[in-house]
């Protein structure tokens, strides 16, 4: 059962107790992403991320990470398109360790111009690391292609130049105004009661000031991809990277829970329409992968494949022929049968770690506002009916929401789209 408590200022603090487990898993949440950036600022909200942990009034960056390494634990951060998380992992009889260091990085780091420098270098190596990584660089081409113009179209890391541009004043200035009781939320998970978990965070988080939820720029998903809706970019290596998007609705839409279906039965898993034809019966890849973007206001269906040059004309008929068919021909009461006990599967089995837990109740109060019961999940996916993914699968797989990116040897974009048109 998980207990939340609102402090005064808002920060929610929401725990679940696991007497079982030998560990406890902390997350420090703050409402604010990529897309909360205007464009001078892009990158900024990662940017923070990494100088969280290089030092505070108490411990430098070597103390921030002995703290934790030092009890046999592990210290990490993230950021997305709406939220950073910071969180930490460790034996239960540790807590209050996890405890004060996490809460000591959100509120007393100091940004030192020194460090802020030494983190720029080190930003600009992710940022060419990415470039030279055409798996990962195709990811941000397609949120390009999606999104144009729009700040889910840019990317986490930033740009080389736009991250040149950030100095200590503002870093100060947008921890400050998205930093606040109304952004920073806490999750705890595993062998810790919930009044142990606020003695060691309620006063801490508690003199968060009160501020208010970041605006963001809205998208909506109706509008369709501008065109241009391919994108290519030159790389001389052996195969060619591809990724295909369609505009999706956002994850307060009631239909999530059949495009979640709709994309185990298209390419989640090894059993997928997709790997079984590409992969299995024609051996035109080596695995094909499909995923769901899942906003506020807005999502994606998305498809990554990696093909050898001479194969992508056939492999980008099959898929398309496979997307057409289901949107066409609901899918079979067997096949949905096994696409939802693997995701109700793949659910389960990741609630069974004190981190999935940390991580369930994060992401389900930032997105919903409440811890979203496992057993609701489960009766909303059992409802989900064959003609209902189908008639997802016509709404979303439209040609006038689709987005191409492509990173390879070069292949015109002409030449792409018309493959796509037939």
């Amino acid at each position: 059962m998980t207990r939340l408590t609102t402090l005064p200022n808002g920060v929610r603090i929401a725990s679940v107790e696991m007497p079982h487990m030998k560990t406890v898993s902390v997350g420090i949440w703050a409402a604010v992403g990529g897309r909360h950036e205007p464009p001078t600022l892009c990158g900024i909200s990662h940017f923070l991320e990494h100088l969280m942990f290089k030092g505070t009034e108490r411990r430098n960056a070597r103390k921030i990470t002995e703290a934790v390494e030092g009890v046999g634990g592990y210290l990490n951060a993230f950021t997305t398109e709406d939220h950073t998380c910071y969180y930490a992992k460790a034996g239960a009889r540790h807590l209050p360790v996890l405890c004060d260091v996490l809460g000591d990085m959100i509120l007393h780091s100091q940004f030192a111009p020194a460090e802020i420098e030494r983190e720029r270098d080190v930003i600009r190596e992710e940022i060419l690391m990415v470039h030279d990584n055409p798996g990962q660089y195709i990811e941000e081409l397609l949120s390009e292609v999606l999104w144009p113009g729009h700040p889910l179209g840019r990317p986490l890391t930033g740009t080389v130049e736009s991250i040149a541009g950030l100095d200590r004043e503002k870093f100060l200035a947008f921890k400050e105004s998205h930093y606040n009781g109304k952004t920073i939320l806490v999750t705890v998970a595993g062998a810790a009661a919930h009044e142990r978990v606020m003695e060691l965070m309620g006063p801490t988080m508690g003199s968060l000031p009160k501020g208010r939820l970041p605006r963001f720029e809205k998208s909506s998903p109706e509008g369709g991809v501008k065109r241009p809706w391919v994108k290519t970019v030159k790389e001389e290596i052996e195969q060619t990277h591809l990724a295909l998007g369609f505009q999706a609705f956002g994850r307060l839409d009631e239909r999530r829970f059949a495009l979640k279906l709709l994309s185990v039965i298209l390419g989640e898993n090894m059993s997928s329409r997709l790997f079984q034809k590409l992969r299995e019966r024609y051996g035109f890849c080596y695995s094909i992968q499909s995923s769901i973007v899942a906003l506020e206001d807005t999502g994606a269906l998305t498809f990554f494949a990696a093909i050898e040059p001479a194969k992508v004309e056939k492999s980008l008929r099959l898929i398309m022929d496979e997307l057409d068919r289901i949107a066409s021909q609901p899918p079979r009461a067997g096949e949905l049968r096994k696409a939802r006990d693997y995701t109700l599967g793949q659910t389960l089995m990741g609630l069974e770690s004190t981190s999935g837990q940390m991580t369930w109740m994060g992401e389900s109060l930032l997105s919903f506002g409440r811890v979203i019961p496992p057993q609701e999940v489960e009766e909303r996916l059992l409802a989900v009916t064959p003609e209902e993914i189908r008639a997802v699968a016509e709404t979303c797989l439209l040609r006038s929401r689709l987005g191409v990116a492509v990173a390879g040897p070069a292949l015109a974009e002409e030449k792409i789209q018309s493959w796509l048109a037939q």
